[in-house]
């Protein structure tokens, strides 16, 4: 195929050279030129400039024979870069140019036609909605293997019992069923988020043109219908200026990222062999180059660090946008590279984290040894306190606190105190107190709503795969 225009050299750049004598030199070109990153919007781009074309055509603006050529011209660019034949220029700047300037190559007269009614301001805005709505899609199916996988768990291990931690402290037991479900309302509420997201960004800013619409009779709403989006946007001026919808998305992949950050930290922990609560895939993890005895969550590590990337991309579209005035700033241009890595990290660390849960191996008997350790029924034998006998919750809790720091003293656990060693600290606890100091009588007995109790988690469970997965 033949190469674009090459606007170096002292030549006036093609695009806007009838104001200049000169071209751009050399540093100007560098720091003007984004097509090293833009050229991902290639399909879009040539998307929207098909349906603009089209309508172009419908309103006579410009005529059927144009617009076929125009269409079969850009067809051909379509299959260039599918095929890896596409020569992408620096000296053209950008995405638009590019395509533009080949689509000329191809077809002639016609392709100058095509850029009626429009700039490159609405264009690009345009090209960023679509890519980011195809990239919201595939974060949504992302999350929704994810919550398969988490919801698979949650039925193995309904009944699995658990420490559970606050302040990374054993607090209660719990199942690891529930565990696993209490992630599965996270990325819930972020699948919410990005469905939210995605709903505000579906509106066509094509045709606001540089700034101040075009006195050319176009039919937005023909292009939105064409390009799937649910209605133009209102205002020409807010049509090329607004960037909220990428705002938005990091955003929500920010808080995604967040949770899987989350996650994977636990998986970090889990595995270190001081817990040995589970064993993730060999292809999951790595070794080390000097010590052999290693097996790193390398996979869970990486995925805890992407949420650093996720969240440094929101912060600098945030601050990039901060200080802008009505409407386009060529400062804009950088609102590609932040979007395009964070939803790259984020589409890694997805199914990373998926394949973690999925093909990880519960130790059930180190989750029940873990148990032992710190005193975890303490609070049910509050509880029992304050149901049997009576007593203030306050009082109840000074009392076990007592019992527990006697069992601590003894170094055995709270069922393994001898009732009238228990009663040395409170006369009134009777034999009926044995019944609540297992761990599995604690688990058994949360039937509050969104408790642990083992049958809750299976029913909680079989309600989110028909919330979530149906």
């Amino acid at each position: 195929m033949s190469k674009p225009e090459d606007s170096k050299s002292g030549a006036a750049n093609p695009l806007w050279g009838g104001r200049f004598a000169e071209g751009p030199s050399e540093i100007m070109e560098r720091i003007n030129a984004s097509v090293s990153f833009d050229r991902r919007l290639a399909g879009q781009d040539i998307a929207g400039s098909k349906a603009h074309a089209d309508m172009l055509a419908a309103c006579g603006i410009i005529s059927d024979a144009d617009n076929a050529a125009i269409q079969k011209g850009l067809d051909t660019i379509a299959d260039e870069i599918a095929a890896g034949e596409f020569v992408f220029d620096p000296a053209l700047e950008d995405v638009h140019m590019n395509v533009e300037t080949r689509l000329k190559a191809l077809i002639g007269e016609p392709a100058g036609r095509l850029h009626t009614g429009r700039s490159r301001n609405d264009q690009v805005a345009t090209d960023m909605r679509l890519w980011l709505r195809d990239t919201m899609d595939a974060v949504e199916d992302g999350l929704r293997d994810l919550q398969a996988a988490l919801i698979g768990q949650a039925e193995t291990h309904a009944a699995t019992v658990m420490p559970g931690f606050t302040h990374l402290q054993p607090a209660q037991p719990v199942t690891f069923g529930h565990h696993m479900l209490a992630y599965v309302e996270m990325f819930g509420r972020d699948r919410g988020r990005i469905a939210d997201a995605r709903a505000r960004l579906n509106e066509s800013p094509l045709g606001s043109a540089a700034l101040a619409g075009t006195s050319f009779p176009i039919d937005r709403a023909m292009t939105a219908r064409a390009l799937g989006f649910d209605r133009p946007t209102a205002n020409s001026m807010d049509g090329v200026a607004d960037r909220d919808f990428a705002l938005e998305f990091l955003g929500a992949a920010t808080i995604i990222a967040v949770h899987l950050s989350r996650i994977a930290e636990e998986l970090v922990i889990w595995t270190s062999p001081h817990f040995g609560y589970v064993r993730l895939p060999d292809g999951l993890t790595t070794g080390s180059s000097i010590m052999p005895q290693k097996r790193n969550a390398d996979a869970a590590e990486l995925v805890r660090g992407k949420s650093g990337r996720v969240l440094g991309a929101l912060v600098a579209l945030a601050t990039m946008l901060k200080g802008l005035p009505m409407t386009y700033g060529k400062d804009m241009q950088e609102d590609k590279e932040p979007v395009f890595d964070a939803a790259e990290s984020l589409m890694l660390a997805l199914p990373a984290t998926t394949a973690m849960i999925a093909g990880l191996t519960v130790d059930t008997a180190a989750l029940h040894r873990a148990t032992a350790a710190g005193f975890l029924t303490a609070t049910d034998l509050a509880d029992w306190l304050v149901r049997t006998l009576g007593m203030p919750f306050r009082d109840a809790h000074h009392v076990t606190g007592r019992i527990v720091k006697l069992a601590e003293d003894k170094d055995v656990t709270l069922d393994a105190l001898s009732l009238s060693e228990m009663q040395g600290v409170e006369p009134r606890i009777d034999e009926g107190v044995m019944a609540v100091l297992s761990v599995e009588a604690s688990v058994a007995s949360r039937t509050s709503l969104g408790g642990t109790a083992p049958a809750n988690v299976a029913a909680a469970a079989a309600e989110a795969r028909r919330r979530f997965l149906s």
